[in-house]
Order: C-alpha cells, then structure tokens, then sequence
C-alpha cells in the first residue's frame, strides 16, 4: 500500500524499504499465529477483531497541530517550512516518535479538495508516502499529555513535485507504545499545497468584499445643548476602532488589499460622533458618562480614509438593513418599505460626506446571501440593479464542469452576483487557533488554484462574500490569503462593479430559488412582524410630533437614524437586544412629546352668566412649538356654551420652556355642573396628546339676577305702551279740532307737544360679584 502512493518516477528510500519490511512483518504475525495455535474459545475468536480496531483508530493517539506552513504558495526555490505541536493524548508514553510529511497525489476537483479536508485520521493510500531521509524530527518519547513542537523545513526541490496543481500534504506522526510496541502512525493531519511554480496563461478575476459593518451602538437619545452631543449604549465601539480591535485591524489590513470594501454608513456616522463630545449610558441605564476616545475616532476616520482612496467602494443602505426580514415579515405593515429608499440616499451621502468618496448604491447583499423571489424584489425596490447572491442558494443545476461566472441575469433588469460559497465561508469560525488560520489559507487557495484549473482556457470572474463582521483572527486569516493570491500566479483581482458587467455563462444558473427553499435556519433569526409594527408606531409618532416643531431636523434626524437601526441586520440571533432598543427608541420619543402638554386644571366656578376661562400649555422642550390649536369643548352646549357654540379653538405657539395661557369666553344659560374638555390638536387636526377634563359649575344665575333681567325687559315693554298711547291722543286731538295748516300748507303739531320719551339702557345682564365664601374650585376670570 506505500508503495501505491509513492511518486511514479522515485525509487524508494531506505527509510521507505524498512517500513514495508516492517509492515509486511506485522501483516503476516497475526496469519502465523492463526496457523499454529488452535481456538480455544470465544476469547481467542476476540483478539484479531481488537487488534483490528486499534490499527483503524490508532492515528488519533496523538494529536498533530499543524500551526505555520510556509510559504503559502512555495516556488521552485523557495523552502517549505511545516511547524506546529504534537501531543500524546493517551495514558500510555509513546517511544522512537517520528514526525514527517507526507506528500499525496494531485486532487482533480473541487469536491476532492472537500472529501480530503473532512477525512479524519491517518487513512493508508489516501495520505501519500512519506518524504523521509533527513527531513524529520524525532522524538525519544512523548509522554502522556505533554505537548512537544515540532519544525520541518525541506527544499521544495526536494519534494518532487510534479504537474501543477493541488497537493495533499500531511503530518503524519510515527512512534510505539507498551500497548502496541511496533512502529504505526499514531497521529496525522493534512492540509494542501498548492503548486503554481508559474503564472498561468490564463487567470481569474477575483473581486473579494472587504466589509466594515458593526453592531448598533447608537441611541436616538441627544443633548439638549447645541451640537446635540449624542448618547452611546455602550462603549463597544471604542474597543473596536481602538489599536489591536476588530475594525481597526480590518483598517489596518485592508488598505494592503486590493479589495471592493463594502462599507455600512451608519458604521461611519457613529464613529464621526465620537469625534466630538458624546456620552455613554451606564450599565444601570439611568445615567451617562462622558465618552473619552476622540482621538482613537480622529485617527481610525483618517485611516480609513487614506485606505480607500481610489478604491472601490460599495455603500450599503444606511444601518444594513436585514432585506430578508422586509420580504418575509416586514412588507405587511404598511411603510416599512418606504424606508429603504430613504436608508439608501441617506447613506450613500454620508459615505460621501465623511471619507469623501462617491460610493456605489447599486448592491444590496442580503443575509449570507440567501435569495427568493421576495427577497430579489425588496432588494431592488430602492434602486438598486444587482444582488449580492451566494452560490449554496443560487444552486448551479446544469451540470457545468467549472464555476461560472458570478454574474447572472435573473430578470426584470437585475442581477444576481453570485459570490462562490466554499471561498466565502473559508473563514467562519473560530481562528484564534494557529492550525485553524493555517488549515483555512491553504483550503481557500487550493479551491482557488483549482478553479482556474477546471478550465485553463476559460478566464472566470468570481467574486468572495465573507461573513458580514469578521473578527480579529478571521480578517487576518482573510488577509493572508489575499496577499498570497496578490501574487498574481493564477488570479488577478477586480471590482465588484466589473464583475458585475461580466458575460454570464449561458448554461449557468438564473432561477431564483423559492420562498419554500430559503434556509430555515436563516429565517428563524429574522425580525418577526411585531418588530415592523412597532417600527411604524414610532414612525407615526415622529410624524406627528415634528408636524409642531419650530427645529424639526433636531428630531426627525436622531430618530429617524435610529429607525432605521432598528431593522439591521446585525440584529439577527440577538431578538432580544433588538427588542430593547426598539423598546427604547419609542420611550424615549413618547418622553419628548409629552414634554408639549396641557397643564392639568381643577374644577371651575362660573360667578355670572358671562365669564372667561383659562386654560395653559407647558412647553418643556428646549425648542419652541407651533402649529397647534387648542380646543375647549363643552359637553353641554344648551347650559354651557364656549365662545359661539359647544366648543372654541385658538392657535399656540410657545417658545422652548415657556408656558402659554388661553382664555376662553363662555356664557352660561342655566346653573349646574357641565364637563368640559380641553385637547391639543395639529393644524391638521390629529389629536395631540390627552386630553384634560375639568367641570365648569354655574352657581351664580340667581333670584337677583333673574329679577334684574325681567325687569330690564318689564321697562322696554313699558317704554313702547307709553308711545303708543301718546301717539294715538295726539292722534284724536288732530281729528277732533280740524286741520290747523300753517302758512305754506303744511300739517304741525302743537309748538308745546314733548318728544315722545326712548327706552332707558337695559341694565347689565351679570350681577356684582357675590361677596359669600365661594364654593371649592377654582374662580375663573370674569
């Protein structure tokens, strides 16, 4: 079986003829035995099964950490060096230990890559023969539990190595114990060695997606000073721009890179606000402290700033929203897709504003770039021509002997750029480790060596999509990768625009998946629909509270930002910290629209038929308000009216922390208590915060003031019989003596005769003021 994976070509090492030897040796004491030793019973049936058993499993006695291989890609002269640790994970200590590499045949495709990289354990034939000679280390014994380093540097010459292509290369651990005292492998890991000693003829473009994206750090809460300091939930974000922290190093790196960075604004506005005076809520969530790291926002700002320049830039719409949360529950409530468009102007100017770089807006890139039909429409309703797909959920069903092209045309003017799956998840998980950082480097350019092998003819354009928010180790492990395909042996980069542009393959696949295929692993980590009805709550809060500001961007900025956080993406498997900020946005807005409210009034005493009431506005905010009327309605227009008829309005305008006093005229008809209610509207008559009820109780119509009213009217009707009667005896007087014609013929009366007397002035209709204690209540203005 060595000699099976030895390279054709070679004659076998001495090292390699002692091992057959020794093989053929331990292979043929088991058939001995069998021949000269009769069963004696169950237990001897038992002991080649065992014996089997150890030898399958014996590779995972000892663990092999691979840490460093380098180079990455090695050339004809360079020297291969292979380090890490191994350890002895059994109970027993392992004797004559040998660690060496092993070198397999050439894999042909994609799919044996993977197969290799799942394989557990040493499997002979599959692993390759030992390089052996001096390239070795040996150990005199490995004990129990203790872990021992390793180094193997060999020529690259020395390894013969044939074709172009990907290798396998294991570390394969040699050595016995008192358990099994012949020598085996008792512990191996493999990885692959890419080998393109020289640049192809022809080479993949690959566009690779550098994102800075974060989680939502800031609040819709503000100062009340001028500049509007802003308010931080935590201070998470100073960690991550600080030297060493995850932004900072993906800074640090990518300006190294030729990358497309995709870039979310909101990440860029949170950062631009802790370059002033910004405060950070405490933990308890009752008080907040001033923020302290300016400087370290000052420089990651200039940094990235520098990065890009001349570089491709791709600007998410504002706080990334989650589009697979709008398709499947955020379109049924009414105006969450209206926000998209505005999340989609609003961040590509911000991105302008503060890095000076006119960014693209024609991407949307859903979550791990799963699409369905829903999903492919929402992404597009804001403008945008192309989505930012995956190839594990655009599924390539015809059969094609290589990976096509990532761009495809899915129909109506869209296009799905299809980012390959295995590159974009080699990084996933946790890179801390050594020997996952090395395992995923030198899987991510086997797969990439051998996409440009499928079809050397054939130039491809691929594009990467890694994890939205990779961390520290992931992006240096991303980064490493990079800079290794940067020299340029078999991939060229590219931007996202261009391959974007790129000719589809026509056999490659354009249909979008169904709803029904949309991975429920994904969809379970989606903003349910109770989030987008409480998102279009505070929306119409808003609305109706900026309609009475005198400073609306004051307001309708801060929240309207913070809106748009409530449905990012970062918020996926984390329902509830979502739930709270949402819950937190919406307190916060109902405290500044109850700082405009009616002052609560106790009840009222009517001292008359006519009388005024006032009734007052607080306005706590620290701008004015306008555009409200304010209305006292009575609920018993027949015994109380307010102005002309059951109800009266004035308009209120009232400067930042200020009161406004309104008085009301009201005429009363009858006595008795009547309820009245005073309400706040917008000029285009929304209700604007409670209303206030209090009771005007009409005590003072009484015996007096009735007596005085008859009587005012008992004079005026006297007055009018009085001319009556004097009218109609002047009347006779006339008949009885003749017409008395003057000079020229005219009619006259007697020179003596008085005028005939006018009513008097009715007397007022209200009554001086009672003197008597008045009753409990308040005394309104007369």
């Amino acid at each position: 079986m060595a000699e099976a994976a030895d390279i054709p070509g070679t004659s076998p090492s001495p090292a390699r003829r002692w091992l057959r030897r020794t093989a053929a040796l331990l292979v043929g004491t088991p058939l001995l035995a069998g021949l000269l030793h009769v069963p004696a019973g169950p237990a001897a049936h038992a002991a080649v099964p065992r014996a089997t058993k150890t030898a399958a499993t014996g590779s995972n006695t000892v663990d092999v950490s691979l840490d460093a291989l380098t180079p990455t890609v090695p050339g004809e002269d360079d020297t291969l060096t292979v380090s890490g640790t191994v350890t002895n994970d059994s109970k027993q200590t392992v004797t004559k230990a040998e660690v060496g590499l092993r070198l397999g045949p050439t894999l042909n495709s994609r799919s044996s890559i993977d197969g290799a990289a799942k394989r557990k354990g040493y499997v002979p034939g599959s692993d390759g023969s030992e390089v052996g000679g001096k390239y070795v280390e040996k150990f005199a014994k490995l004990a129990p539990g203790v872990r021992q380093d390793f180094s193997i540097s060999i020529p690259v010459k020395e390894l013969n190595l044939g074709a172009d292509g990907v290798y396998q290369l294991g570390v394969a651990v040699t050595g016995q114990s008192s358990a099994q005292p012949y020598p085996q492998v008792l512990g191996f890991e493999r990885t692959f060695l890419p080998w393109q000693p020289d640049a192809t003829d022809t080479k993949t473009k690959t566009t690779y997606l550098w994102p800075l994206i974060s989680k939502t750090h800031l609040t819709a809460e503000t100062g009340s000073d001028e500049q509007q300091t802003p308010v931080f939930k935590d201070d998470g974000l100073a960690k991550e721009i600080a030297p060493g922290g995850r932004l900072e190093q993906l800074v640090s790196l990518g300006r190294e890179l030729d990358v497309t960075w995709v870039i979310d604004p909101d990440l860029l506005a949170s950062v631009e606000a802790m370059t002033k005076n910004y405060r950070i809520r405490t933990k308890d969530g009752k008080s907040t402290v001033a923020g302290k790291h300016q400087a370290a926002a000052n420089q990651w700002l200039n940094d990235l700033g520098d990065a890009v320049k001349g570089q491709k830039v791709v600007a998410l719409p504002f706080a990334d929203p989650d589009l697979a949360s709008l398709a499947h529950t955020g379109k049924a409530v009414t105006g969450s897709l209206g926000r998209l468009k505005e999340a989609t102007e609003v961040g590509a100017k911000a991105v302008d504003a503060i890095l000076q770089v006119k960014p693209s807006t024609d991407f949307t890139w859903p979550a791990d770039g799963a699409i369905d039909p829903s999903i492919v429409d929402v992404a597009t309703s804001a403008g945008a021509h192309s989505v930012i797909a995956r190839s594990d959920s655009l599924r390539e069903t015809g059969g094609l002997p290589y990976t096509p092209n990532a761009a495809r045309p899915i129909g109506g003017g869209t296009t799905a750029v299809v980012a390959d799956a295995r590159l974009s998840t080699a990084f996933e998980g946790d890179m801390t480790g050594a020997e996952r950082s090395t395992l995923a480097v030198q899987g991510f350019l086997a797969q990439s060596l051998m996409i440009t092998m499928q079809d050397p003819e054939k130039q491809r354009s691929i594009v990467v999509a890694p994890q939205r928010m990779p961390s520290v180790s992931q992006a240096q492990a991303m980064a490493k990768a990079l800079k290794a395909l940067g020299e340029g042996r078999w991939s060229q980069p590219q931007g996202l625009a261009a391959a974007a542009k790129a000719k589809p393959d026509p056999s490659a696949t354009t249909r979008v998946p169904s709803a029904g295929a949309y991975p429920a692993a994904l969809r379970k980590q989606e903003l349910p629909q109770s989030a987008f009805e409480s998102i279009q709550s505070t929306q119409s809060m808003l609305e109706r509270f900026q309609v009475i500001l005198t400073e609306k961007d004051r307001v309708v900025t801060p929240f309207g930002r913070a809106i748009d956080r409530e449905m990012a993406t970062a918020w996926r498997g984390r329902p509830g910290e979502a739930k709270a900020y949402r819950e937190g946005v919406t307190a916060y807005l109902t405290t500044l629209t109850e700082q405009v409210t009616l002052i609560k009034k106790s009840d009222a005493k009517l001292s008359g038929r006519s009388a005024t009431i006032p009734v007052s506005v607080q306005n706590n905010l620290v701008q004015g308000v306008d555009h409200l009327v304010l209305r006292l309605t009575s609920m018993n227009p027949t015994r109380l009216k307010i102005g002309d008829g059951p109800y009266e309005e004035h308009p209120i305008k009232i400067s930042g922390g200020h009161s406004q006093s309104v008085k009301f005229t009201t005429n009363a008809n009858a006595n008795g208590p009547v309820p009245v209610y005073a309400q706040l509207f917008t000029e285009d008559g929304e209700p604007y915060g409670d209303a206030v009820r209090f009771e005007v109780n009409v005590t003072e119509i009484t015996l007096t003031v009735m007596l005085v009213i008859a009587g005012g009217l008992l004079l005026l009707v006297l007055a009018g019989f009085r001319m009556y009667t004097q009218r109609k005896r002047a009347a006779r007087k006339r008949a009885l003596e003749g017409p008395d014609e003057g000079p020229e013929g005219e009619s006259g009366t007697e020179s003596g005769e008085d005028d005939p007397e006018q009513p008097s002035d009715p007397t007022p209709d209200t009554a001086p003021e009672s003197t008597d204690p008045s009753d409990t209540g308040e005394r309104v203005d007369r």
